[in-house]
């Protein structure tokens, strides 16, 4: 018997919401609670009477601690799953803190006036979660996430050592549309368009947003363009994968989205500054955001598959050793099973498996941690069973 709070209600909760309602043995009842209720409910309405899994819903902001902590104290979760903004992490730690309940997100925290987005801010909250005997799981999505327990796993059985990882992300999915973002537009832009940035030897090197690309042929999607990007689970694989001398993040872009971004960068629509318009204050992003297709709606579009894996070099038994570990999703297949398309699909089955993990025992300690720091044994063999099956590669082409 197991109760999850689910904050949020964008195309990651859906994801999230169906997996947890097909693994219902473990999870017996969850609350959907977002700012808008009608959403809700609707996944509710969908899903009633094709689960076991006992389904309320309610109204919350996530920015207000108090109503945060009333409805845990009303509703008394085991564990509450944050997939609601990233801007709102610290708020739904606070009431977790107050109320005792474990705590499970996909992105770490930013502030929503700077596109800077970094751990310390979470990692902060360690020792009172400690204290508080609650676990907080940082970081289950898929990048990062699954990202994470694939260099744990490596770590764990193939190498002494690794000095060496380059993580990519590819979408090769097409949603026909000359412009749009797989996930929340001002996530994603914010995230494109900020500096790149990688990690050698243990200190951050910047480099100019989109400044170093690589092409690189991806199994069952194709060679694709691929461009460094700063991405968070750097900052935590650095402190916990023995031996690293350098980690990367690749993700691919198509020619057009990048044309679109920069002409878009240029008139100054990606801004954050607030501008004054009509004698009313507007953020460019967020008004560009309310004018581009909802990514909830692109599931039915999207034909495709992505492909996001991690390639490690290392030392194993003194010896020079290569691994490729990554999984491929079809974005239409993930339509016909839970409604969204794949990029929602990889960031939601990571988060149900890891509240799965934290429920059942297996990732169950006071703290506040990264995926990377837990067995990724069960974690692994989730993965097969829930959807995101993986295929490894002793002999991997490199990223030079």
């Amino acid at each position: 018997m197991s109760r999850a709070l689910i904050i949020g209600a964008g195309g990651v909760a859906g994801v999230v919401i169906h997996k947890c309602c097909q693994n219902s043995e473990v999870f017996t009842d969850i609350c959907i609670a977002s700012r808008t209720k009608s959403k809700c409910d609707k996944f509710k309405e969908e899903l009633q009477g094709k689960t076991k899994t006992n389904i309320t819903t309610a109204q919350v902001n996530a920015d207000n601690v108090p109503e945060l902590v009333a409805l845990m104290k009303e509703y008394k979760p085991d564990i509450c799953i944050n997939v609601a903004l990233p801007y709102q992490d610290l708020h739904i730690m606070d009431a977790c803190l107050e109320c005792k309940v474990d705590y499970l997100d996909t992105a770490n925290y930013e502030p929503e006036d700077t596109a800077k987005f970094e751990y310390s801010w979470q990692w902060a909250y360690r020792e009172r979660f400690e204290k508080a005997g609650i676990t907080a799981v940082l970081g289950s999505g898929f990048d990062p996430g699954v990202t994470g327990v694939f260099c744990a796993y490596a770590q764990k059985h193939y190498f002494d050592e690794i000095n060496y990882i380059d993580i990519l992300d590819c979408n090769g999915g097409d949603h026909g549309y000359p412009f749009a973002t797989n996930c929340n537009p001002e996530i994603n832009i914010r995230e494109v368009s900020a500096k790149g940035s990688y990690i050698q030897d243990g200190k951050w090197v910047e480099t100019e947003p989109m400044e170093i690309k690589r092409v690189y042929n991806f199994d069952q999607v194709g060679e694709k363009d691929m461009y460094l990007l700063h991405h968070e689970e750097l900052e935590s694989l650095a402190l916990n994968i023995k031996g690293i001398k350098r980690i990367r993040f690749f993700m691919t872009f198509g020619q057009s989205y990048l044309t679109h971004l920069k002409c878009l960068e240029n008139v100054g629509m990606t801004s954050i500054e607030p501008i004054m318009y009509e004698g009313k204050e507007i953020v460019p992003l967020q008004f560009l955001k309310a004018v581009l297709p909802d990514p909830a709606s692109l599931g039915p579009r999207t034909k495709g598959k992505t492909n996001i894996g991690c390639i490690f070099q290392g030392k194993k038994d003194g010896k020079d050793k290569t691994y490729y570990v990554y999984n491929v999703c079809d974005h239409q297949e993930c339509y016909k099973e839970v409604g969204s398309q794949a990029i929602s699909y990889t960031t939601g089955v990571p988060a149900m498996i890891g509240a799965m993990m934290v429920l059942t025992g297996k990732w169950k300690k006071p703290g506040v941690y990264n995926v990377d720091e837990f067995d990724p044994d069960p974690f692994m063999e989730a993965l097969n069973k829930w959807g995101l099956p993986w295929t490894e590669n002793f002999d991997p082409v490199l990223v030079d």
